[in-house]
């Protein structure tokens, strides 16, 4: 029994040994084309073209007021009304504030009354100088009486003069009770509740002009030159070509405002913290959709960039921190070129050196290529080339 017992282990055990034979035998085996055997890889390509690039430079721009306008009362007092919802438009010399004016009254009418009483003894005055001049002539009266009477003629004009300066006063100040707006615009939030106690240092709101409104934005000195030049006014003076150079204006939502504007205000020195010099412009703002304090891009044209190298983006690529663009060689193989950018055009890029005219540069499969790989190239369709200006990128 045990003889046949070993016999059946030393069976299954050949069994195994061979079985793990095969399975070794079939692994070492390759599967699939031998290297070397795939052929090149299919690549899109593109030649490179040129044309005249517009460059353009962009902002960063906050809104403001064309004229803000605080409201403060030329009178002391307690607020006693608000006659204008915040927020709401408001025109020029529209009451938006009042202040209890009692007091104010009351000076104008003591006024009134020395006034009446001034009056009246310059009318007593002129009797008396009416009634002796006569008599003076005819030395029925002492001369020195007429001229005394003259004399008081003359005070009492004067007085009266005083009177009327005083009334004209009192009514000024009654009239500065209702606290008017200087400019038309929207009228911000109140500052001032009724029932304080405001002087002419109190400020009861802000009035902001809102049509046109304000962009304030700061460029670099190359900048400025750039734009002024291309104002090409020859005055010198970029406000004076202003005109020539139309900036438009994105939203900081990417939406791109509709309305075209142009720069009113120039500052008179760089800052020479920041090298940049501070720019203003004026854009239609109807129904006052912009408000101050908004933020946004302002672009304008710069330059035009005559025979520019363009490429599309997809055939730029970075590594270790340089950019770099696949070309195809006449026999075929693709090479590597370190190239500079310039600015985006469209979706294309400039390419400031590294790259030649009329090459042909790859566009896709990029992660695959290496230098002197064997590629089929085949050309891709032409697009359509962009009509906005180019834009300078940060750092670039």
């Amino acid at each position: 029994m045990k003889s046949r017992k070993t016999q059946t282990s030393a069976f299954a055990l050949a069994a195994v040994l061979s079985a793990s034979s095969v399975m070794l035998l079939s692994g070492c085996k390759p599967s699939g084309p031998p290297a070397g055997a795939q052929g090149p890889l299919p690549v899109q390509v593109v030649t490179t073209t040129q044309a005249d690039v517009p460059i353009g430079g962009e902002w960063v721009a906050t809104t403001d007021g064309y004229v803000n306008a605080q409201i403060q009362p030329q009178a002391s007092g307690y607020l006693i009304r608000q006659d204008y919802r915040e927020g709401s438009q408001v025109a020029k010399d529209q009451v938006l504030f009042e202040i209890d004016p009692r007091p104010f009254q009351a000076v104008l009418d003591q006024a009134e009354g020395q006034l009446g009483q001034a009056q009246a003894q310059l009318q007593l005055a002129q009797i008396n100088v009416n009634r002796d001049t006569p008599l003076a002539e005819a030395h029925a009266i002492a001369k020195s009486q007429l001229d005394t009477e003259v004399q008081q003629k003359a005070q009492a004009e004067a007085s009266v003069k005083a009177a009327e300066a005083s009334v004209a006063t009192a009514k000024l100040n009654l009239g500065f009770c209702e606290v008017r707006s200087l400019i038309s615009g929207v009228a911000g939030q109140a500052t001032t509740q009724v029932g304080n106690l405001v002087n002419g240092q109190s400020v009861l709101t802000s009035v902001s002009q809102l049509d046109p409104i304000k962009i304030y934005f700061s460029i670099s000195d190359s900048e400025y030159l750039a734009l002024t030049h291309r104002a090409s006014t020859g005055h010198g003076d970029l406000l004076v070509g202003a005109n020539k150079v139309p900036l438009s204006l994105s939203l900081s939502n990417g939406d791109v405002y509709p309305h075209k504007g142009h720069i009113v205000f120039v500052d008179r020195q760089l800052n020479s913290q920041t090298g940049a010099i501070r720019i203003a412009a004026a854009f239609p703002n109807p129904g006052n959709i912009l408000r101050p304090g908004q933020f946004g891009r302002v672009k304008a044209e710069t330059e035009v960039r005559h025979h520019a190298i363009l490429v599309p983006q997809a055939a730029v690529g970075e590594f270790q921190g340089q950019q770099q663009v696949y070309t195809v060689t006449a026999d075929n193989k693709a090479h590597v070129n370190t190239v500079t950018l310039g600015p985006q055009f469209g979706t294309d890029w400039v390419i400031e050196s590294g790259l030649a005219e009329n090459a042909t540069v790859i566009v896709d499969n990029l992660q695959k290529l290496r230098e002197g790989a064997p590629v089929n190239p085949q050309f891709k369709k032409a697009e359509a080339a962009p009509t906005t200006p180019a834009t300078k990128s940060a750092g670039r």
